[in-house]
């Protein structure tokens, strides 16, 4: 098991760490002095920062509006969890890149940038206000996870998991298992049931190999769309196997959470895209779903839009939203820099976060992106097929 954990990886990572770990230490690593804060948190010798105390969400409500988001930074502004509840949703997901831990990261296995970035978000009062008011459900990505698209190799990755899981005082769904990736079911009126299944596309996911260079278009990201082979799996063996589960369960609509952009081709970060056989997987098992509708919510990209694709004889909607207080961009810039037939919105580049609201009787989905004054920045109202 440890050295299954300590791979290859940390012989890369270690480089930028205080201590060099060679590759003969691996099978004694956990027990040596380079590993000291790892073994202490592990064994749960420190207190490790927790979120403020959180509002539940009651299941058996009848969900006709959320609001999700993703990307916040714990050192910038904290104004748009005001923004947030100033739209009454009736849960609100954050769905990865909850705080930035990994831009200072040294390379120690303690993760001690990870926890104080925990620590200061945990800090800000806008934070524990909207905390007491709204339930929140939660996923991770890269950077609450550990590194800068990281995935499986991530050798402490069992500690990110602790600290998530402390912070966020996960359910015993999670905690369970490994990986983050849950599933709730709300509401018990017939025909008004909202499944929502928050997938981990980080604690399991292969690396991603690098494409080649192109001068056809600006860079539009690193990775290789040909992520191909019997290994490469972006869920892992034991989520896919839980994910077919849980669509076996009825539901009268199914929100499936990735921190990750799903349908859309036009770039190559990280994505869906750069693994055609797991999306592939992955569309094959929504077509086979035990009935319901299906939303798809995305974050991680630091600009949001609503994207709509035919698939296996279906119309499938993604919302993406990101970010909360990160935004790199502007709309104009970013929209024309990656066109994309399949988002049928603009890219909106300045903070934002996403709102759907349900009307059960048109089995419609109002599709929103607000700005941080709390304006409407994009809008589709899309009806949702039932199997």
């Amino acid at each position: 098991m440890i050295r299954r954990l300590l791979s290859a990886s940390l012989l890369a990572l270690s480089a930028a760490a205080c201590t060099t770990v060679s590759a003969d230490q691996l099978d004694t690593a956990p027990t040596s002095a380079p590993f000291t804060a790892y073994n202490a948190a592990m064994a749960g010798d420190v207190a490790l920062p927790r979120a403020p105390q959180g509002r539940p969400l009651d299941e058996t409500i009848t969900l006709t509006r959320f609001a999700f988001g993703s990307c916040n930074h714990q050192s910038r502004s904290q104004h748009m969890w005001a923004q947030i509840a100033a739209k009454d949703p009736q849960m609100f997901m954050l769905i990865g890149d909850n705080v930035y831990g990994d831009q200072r990261w040294n390379g120690g296995s303690g993760l001690m940038d990870l926890r104080s970035s925990y620590a200061e978000q945990a800090s800000h009062p806008e934070f524990a206000r909207f905390r007491g008011e709204i339930p929140m459900l939660t996923t991770w990505d890269d950077h609450d996870y550990g590194f800068n698209d990281g995935g499986a190799s991530f050798a402490f990755k069992l500690l990110s998991e602790k600290i998530y899981e402390t912070f966020w005082d996960s359910s015993a769904q999670v905690r369970s298992r490994p990986g983050v990736y849950e599933s709730r079911t709300i509401g018990t009126e017939p025909g008004k049931r909202v499944q929502v299944i928050l997938l981990d596309t980080r604690f399991f996911r292969s690396d991603l190999d690098r494409g080649p260079y192109s001068e056809d278009r600006p860079p539009l990201g690193p990775y290789s769309r040909a992520n191909t082979g019997p290994d490469v799996t972006m869920l892992g063996a034991a989520q896919w196997a839980w994910l077919r589960q849980e669509l076996a369960k009825p539901a009268d609509l199914r929100l499936v959470v990735s921190s990750i952009q799903v349908l859309t081709d036009a770039h190559d970060y990280e994505a869906w895209e750069t693994m055609p056989q797991e999306r592939a997987r992955l569309y094959e098992m929504l077509g086979q779903r035990a009935g319901g509708g299906v939303l798809l919510l995305s974050g991680d990209r630091h600009a949001g839009g609503i994207y709509r694709e035919q698939v296996g004889g279906e119309t499938m909607w993604e919302l993406t939203s990101s970010s909360l207080n990160l935004a790199f961009n502007d709309t104009a810039s970013n929209t024309a820099r990656e066109p994309d037939p399949k988002r049928v919105t603009d890219f909106i580049s300045e903070e934002n976060f996403g709102t759907v609201d349900i009307d059960w009787g048109a089995k419609a989905l109002t599709l929103r992106l607000l700005g941080n004054k709390g304006e409407v920045r994009a809008e589709r109202t899309v009806n949702w097929t039932a199997r």
